[in-house]
């Protein structure tokens, strides 16, 4: 079935498709926030029969999230034992969580049908000022759902991606708040803030509360993050839309097994193409 994201995004409060005084002041209100902390928000950005729709569709694909249980540092990578004990590349953390693979959404589906409308790329790319601004080119992760479950949390981590769009779909009875430490890694590791975070004594660290139909710019890049753990039977999903500053640009072999539990061959073909020289 089609759908028309005229029906699925508040076009009346939030005119992203047409140039104006409207989407001028949207326009002013993110920027401001996202060079403050790297992080905006745009309330109720769906409307009620956006929610509704994306929260079925999620529902009916919910069997296809891959689970994963496993231990993780903030970079993804393998423990080295050439670092000191303290180094927070060796501080591992219990993570669970699921996330639907892109290529589970259907091009006329209320997922994509969002992210395809007219006007969301270049509202988006608007938003972080950037001239250099592509979609995230993995088949398997431009567009997902993650899926959270009782108990299930994500822990500290930076994305892959540069820019990272999310769009609150449904919320866990309780828990699933979005803690966030704003543009620790801009310019360089800052392994000693990295680690101040990891062990409770940062005082950089933001709480954020989503509400369905939230939609949130983040550059998770370069600040450090978590979601906490839920409580409650139903399901926390929450869309995200990937953008990066390089073309072509996929997840690398080791992580996308991780977070997706399968690897298609043009990850292989583009290991190690990226952007900057960050650790992950």
């Amino acid at each position: 079935m089609s759908h028309d994201a005229r029906e699925l995004i508040d076009l009346d409060r939030y005119p992203i498709h047409l140039d104006g005084p409207a989407r001028n002041a949207v326009l002013a209100r993110v920027r401001r926030d996202l060079k403050e902390d790297g992080c905006a928000v745009i309330k109720g950005f769906l409307t009620v029969k956006g929610i509704a729709e994306l929260t079925n569709e999620a529902d009916g694909l919910a069997d296809r999230g891959h689970r994963s249980f496993n231990r993780t540092n903030v970079y993804f990578t393998k423990d080295d034992p050439n670092l000191p004990s303290d180094d927070p590349r060796r501080q591992f953390f219990d993570r669970s969580n699921a996330f639907i693979p892109a290529d589970n959404f259907a091009p006329q589906g209320p997922l994509r049908t969002i992210h395809d409308s007219a006007g969301f790329d270049g509202f988006i790319q608007d938003c972080l000022e950037e001239k250099l601004f592509f979609r995230y080119a993995d088949p398997l992760a431009d567009v997902i759902v993650n899926m959270a479950e009782e108990g299930s949390g994500f822990p500290w981590h930076f994305d892959t991606n540069n820019y990272t769009v999310t769009l609150a779909i449904q919320n866990a009875e309780a828990g699933g708040a979005f803690e966030y430490a704003p543009r620790i890694r801009v310019g360089d590791e800052n392994f000693a803030e990295v680690a101040r975070v990891l062990n409770g004594t940062s005082d950089k660290v933001k709480v954020l509360n989503l509400e369905p139909g939230d939609l949130q710019i983040f550059r998770g890049r370069y600040s450090l993050h978590r979601v906490a753990p839920l409580r409650g039977p139903r399901p926390r999903y929450v869309a995200i839309f990937s953008y990066v500053e390089e073309p072509n640009m996929v997840g690398a072999p080791e992580r996308t097994m991780q977070l997706y539990g399968r690897t298609l061959p043009i990850h292989h073909e583009r290991a190690g193409r990226r952007a900057d020289s960050y650790i992950d």
